[in-house]
């Protein structure tokens, strides 16, 4: 009976190494995230789409570099292991980088400003694509007026 109890307790220990979650590593077009975060601007501009590699090589502006700036500072502020200060911004056209990521962004639209987590895979896209600024329809009901047999009336 020796040889079936240590059968079946390596069988319980490959289902619990089966068990056990296995998280997908992140890449971003084949590189992984901690090789992101060390990139300079010159290979990440080869790997982000051509509107954003347009707007890199026309050079960082002002304002987005205040932006950048903010988060670093709400980042070094943070206490270890919590989440930054939210920075809010009117940039919506700002692209995402990897610098970016693990920052909380508040990004207005048009109305008051949506808090944005940043996460790796947002990496390439715009800040607006995550507030939205308008109130999607809700299809409800037709109203009075809205189809012309609710004009007829009848007088007897």
């Amino acid at each position: 009976s020796l040889p079936d109890s240590t059968a079946i307790m390596a069988d319980a220990a490959a289902i619990a190494a089966h068990k056990k979650r296995t998280f997908r590593k992140f890449s971003f077009r084949g590189v992984d995230l901690d090789q992101l975060l060390e990139l300079d601007s010159a290979a990440l501009m080869d790997l982000v789409h051509s509107r954003a590699r347009r707007r890199f090589s026309r050079g960082l502006k002002r304002k987005p570099m205040a932006l950048v700036k903010k988060l670093r500072k709400a980042k070094k502020e943070a206490p270890p292991m919590e989440k930054p200060e939210p920075v809010k911004t009117m940039l919506r056209n700002m692209i995402i980088v990897p610098e970016m990521i693990g920052s909380v962004v508040g990004v207005y639209n048009g109305k008051h400003y949506n808090v944005v987590e940043v996460k790796p895979e947002m990496v390439g896209m715009y800040l607006a694509e995550f507030a939205i600024t308008y109130k999607p329809t809700r299809h409800g009901r037709p109203g009075i007026g809205s189809t012309h047999s609710s004009r007829f009336i009848p007088l007897h």
